[in-house]
């Protein structure tokens, strides 16, 4: 690699690899192993003391896994990046150095729906709570914050909805607060937008989406910008204060800019293991190689799909950020200039009845549990994904009772509305 800055494509096929110095391979190879040899005692010793980077055991650190980290990182411009299970694994990892019993965070209504049970309940079993407020009133993100807030966290494109939101304004109130902002750039991906350049402190994918984009594995990553300052209050000691469990070692005072993401290894995979799989983080490796050419795919089919649905007679509402008639287009430009996803919510004119026959009649689309994959997918959240929370809460998140989800693949969008067609008009 080069010290001239490289663009997004090459980045994408080249960052953080090079031929494997034992064979020459030029694919990343799958290093399918639990652990390493040590060189001798005194290198053990150095690696279990954070004193030397290597590997130790599979549930930290492992070749192909660090080869995806570092490929991430810099697609999203960070400091450094903690791969692990899942996307929900991810958003524990990215909260675990910041929390304690009794604190909270602030989060967006428009989330994933197992991610406002994650918040609402789970939480609940750490000590942790959180407060969720819509994020187009600013003033009620501000209102939210108290004492005890130790992070923001809101989506890019908002799951079910496709909502953008204003990071530029949301990162001015987290520092404001002195707290770091965590975006979730699940359903945008660094190609559209790269929420570090827009202030976010921490970011989070699931990988099983886009980033992969063949429906093969699921995975998570957390990525550091390496720009907040951990000891600027007494509001994180686990980053700012000695750890114990290394001998009275700080991490931010020893690691700097690197100190969420060693924290990340030496203590959230060592302690919570929620590891990813090396074959995993090999697929993944492959997808980001094609990622940007499958984004304006898929761009395009949504672009075409939601205008012609937005006219359909069977259809009462569409949320696309990308049509004229959205309230959000305005934002594309400043956060996501190459297009607004493929990810958006259908509302139809039959209610809950017709969603479900919609669903039933669909042939291309698939009836599955996932977005961002090469096909398309369809899914009614009031009654799967979001059928958890209650019918305001579901309405609070983009996902009324009336509301189907649509993830636009990047199959012939012509062959995509046919099949829309027949299902609606099945659907009556």
């Amino acid at each position: 690699m080069t010290d001239t800055p490289q663009g997004f494509d090459t980045l994408a096929i080249h960052a953080g690899t090079e031929a494997d110095p034992a064979t020459g391979a030029r694919q990343v190879p799958i290093y399918q192993t639990t652990a390493y040899v040590f060189r001798d005692a005194d290198h053990a010793a150095a690696l279990f003391g954070l004193q030397e980077v290597g590997y130790i055991y599979s549930r930290l650190t492992n070749p192909t896994i660090g080869a995806l980290q570092n490929r991430i990182a810099a697609l999203e411009g960070g400091a450094g990046a903690v791969c692990c299970s899942s996307g929900h694994a991810a958003q524990i990892m990215s909260l675990f150095p910041l929390m304690a019993p009794g604190r909270n965070i602030v989060a967006s209504t428009r989330l994933y729906g197992g991610t406002i049970t994650q918040f609402s309940q789970t939480f609940k079993r750490f000590g942790w709570s959180c407060t969720f407020v819509d994020f187009d009133d600013l003033d009620a993100v501000k209102a939210a914050i108290d004492d005890d807030t130790r992070a923001i966290f809101c989506e890019t494109i908002a799951n079910p909805g496709g909502y953008i939101t204003d990071l530029d304004a949301v990162a001015a109130i987290a520092d404001e607060a002195g707290i770091p902002l965590i975006v979730d750039n699940t359903t945008a991906t660094p190609y559209l937008c790269r929420p570090i350049d827009h202030g976010a402190t921490l970011v989070v994918h699931s990988l099983t989406k886009y980033m992969t984009g063949n429906g093969t594995v699921t995975g998570g990553v957390v990525v550091d910008s390496g720009k907040f300052d951990w000891s600027a209050s007494d509001k994180f000691p686990s980053l700012s204060q000695p750890e114990p469990a290394y001998h009275g070692l700080t991490f931010h005072e020893t690691f700097g800019p690197a100190a969420f993401t060693f924290h990340g290894i030496a203590i959230g995979l060592r302690d919570l293991g929620m590891t990813m799989n090396p074959q995993g983080a090999h697929y993944t490796l492959m997808g980001i190689e094609t990622l940007s050419l499958r984004m304006e795919k898929h761009i395009a089919n949504a672009k075409k799909i939601a205008a012609w649905l937005e006219g359909h007679e069977a259809v009462s509402g569409v949320t696309y950020a990308g049509l004229d008639s959205s309230p959000y287009k305005d934002r594309i430009p400043k956060i996501c200039p190459k297009g607004a996803g493929a990810l958006f919510t259908v509302q139809l004119k039959g209610g809950y009845d017709a969603c479900m026959k919609f669903v039933a009649g669909l042939n291309l689309f698939s009836h599955v549990a996932n977005l961002g994959d090469a096909r398309s997918l369809v899914i009614h959240p009031a009654s799967t994904t979001h059928r958890q929370l209650t019918e305001e809460q579901q309405i609070a998140a983009g996902a009324s009772p009336d509301t189907v989800r649509l993830s636009i693949g990047i199959e012939d969008a012509e062959d995509l509305i046919a099949d829309l067609d027949q299902a609606l008009k099945a659907a009556g």
